[in-house]
């Protein structure tokens, strides 16, 4: 498996989810540190800070994992993806973004499939998905 990471973001409205992606990642040790937002407005603003900004509470530890559940109220996944690919590309690069949702629709993986990079994980987060995910975006040099 590959070296533990400094950090994780889990982005989802439901307060369940998060909490049970949380205890997942802590009793797989993958991370130093995980942020749990319900919001995304609140996970973004506090990963890249906001409008013309652009100073970050995470500055200059840049989120090395981030999880985004698509169907939220206020910015919904899709936005959150939109607003990530504006980032300048030095930004992006340094962060694994992923959709984590219940929807399979072929509408929604398509949409996703727009955003280069990204990966899309149905849920529930179990350990083999999170292992298979280390294993292809976190190579161990």
């Amino acid at each position: 498996m590959p070296k533990k990471l400094r950090n994780v973001v889990l982005v989802d409205d439901n307060e369940t989810t998060s909490f049970l992606n949380n205890r997942l990642l802590s009793r797989l040790d993958v991370a130093d540190k995980v942020y749990t937002f319900s919001r995304a407005e609140q996970a973004y603003d506090f990963l890249w800070g906001n409008g013309t900004d652009r100073t970050s509470s995470m500055e200059p530890d840049a989120p090395q994992l981030v999880f985004v559940d698509l169907k939220m109220p206020g910015m919904d996944g899709f936005e959150f993806l939109e607003q990530y690919s504006q980032l300048p590309d030095d930004i992006k690069e340094k962060t694994v973004m992923a959709v984590l949702t219940t929807s399979m629709h072929s509408a929604d993986t398509a949409r996703v499939a727009k955003y280069e990079g990204v990966e899309y994980l149905a849920k529930p987060l179990t350990e083999e998905k999170m292992r298979k995910l280390l294993d292809k975006r976190f190579v161990t040099n």
